[in-house]
């Protein structure tokens, strides 16, 4: 069986997505996934053994510059790619005009996805051939997962979904593994961040463990912050610049992890990593950490200084016995 998945960001809801391929697997052994994802987060659909190809398609890159002569060849070759084979089974799993119009409208293949009642963008509907109700009000990993199994025609299993890429990074796990912290502290709106002075007055209380801090970054600015988190405090490393499987690797050794609402929080969850996860503005029940040892800290106020550094401390002291 050949499907084609059609999911191309966040980083959260490219790791969301990863359960749905670990079902239909177990019931089709033999399945052939190709997936279409943002270029920016390719790596990720590699990691899992259902996936064969990866088409990366960077319609956030070719916004900028629809009509320029090299992003007319660039679309022109991944609509070449994802045409280059016949499909059982297109899943679009994004449920947005851009994936349905621009994306599984040129697939060879009958096109699955959410009824006018599921879907983010109902227009995005008129595209498929075969349209499923899937409940809103479940987490994002359980509706991809119902989707795909009422487009394979099979049950839903009734376990927790299981993302399928954590022996991947389990494999020669380097000597310090679980000797270490890793602070997520990036994340891309200025709501869910969490202020400066609550991580290094964090970073302060857990001296005493003994345990080294990690801090990983992405953009420049990133990582000017994680510079003036780490000042002073010769336990912490700012890591360098690294791709995303580097910073898994570097997650599934991690003692414990502290995050904001980011999509790493989300990879550290498919690595089944203990993580305190501190939510703002967040629906922490349809997008929030899934998977076991995952614990969510809720600014009531959805004010992300709420929630002190004593607080995460306690958890995290628990969490670590």
């Amino acid at each position: 069986m050949r499907v084609l998945m059609i999911k191309t960001s966040s980083m959260g809801d490219v790791v969301h997505s990863l359960p749905a391929l670990t079902d239909a697997k177990l019931i089709f052994p033999d399945i052939c996934c190709e997936w279409v994802v943002e270029e920016n987060f390719s790596e990720i659909p590699a990691w899992h053994p259902a996936v064969s190809r990866v088409i990366p398609v960077a319609i956030r890159r070719w916004r900028k510059n629809w009509f320029k002569s090299l992003i007319r060849k660039e679309r022109i070759n991944f609509k070449q790619s994802v045409q280059h084979h016949s499909y059982d089974a297109v899943i679009d799993a994004q449920g947005l005009i851009k994936s349905a119009a621009l994306i599984s409208r040129f697939t060879k293949g009958v096109k699955h996805g959410c009824d006018i009642y599921s879907i983010r963008e109902p227009v995005a509907s008129w595209w498929y051939d075969k349209r499923y109700a899937v409940n809103k009000k479940q987490h994002a990993v359980q509706r991809i997962r119902s989707l795909f199994a009422q487009s394979l025609h099979y049950t839903l299993p009734t376990t927790i979904g299981d993302y399928g890429i954590l022996q991947r990074f389990t494999k020669n796990q380097p000597i310090e593994s679980n000797h270490y912290l890793v602070f997520l502290h990036a994340t891309t709106k200025e709501s869910k961040q969490w202020p400066e002075n609550h991580w290094r007055k964090l970073i302060a209380l857990l001296q005493s463990t003994g345990l080294t801090i990690k801090l990983p970054w992405g953009a420049h600015h990133e990582f000017l912050r994680a510079q003036r988190l780490a000042r002073g405090f010769g336990y912490v490393e700012v890591l360098p610049k690294l791709m995303l499987e580097e910073i898994a690797h570097i997650l599934v050794g991690a003692k414990a992890i502290i995050s904001v609402d980011t999509g790493l929080s989300h990879l550290a969850a498919a690595l089944s990593r203990p993580t305190i996860t501190l939510y703002g503005p967040t629906n922490v029940d349809l997008v929030g950490g899934y998977g076991p040892n995952q614990i969510a800290m809720l600014a009531v106020k959805k004010n992300m200084a709420e929630i002190t550094p004593e607080k995460v401390q306690l958890i995290l002291e628990r969490l670590l016995v």
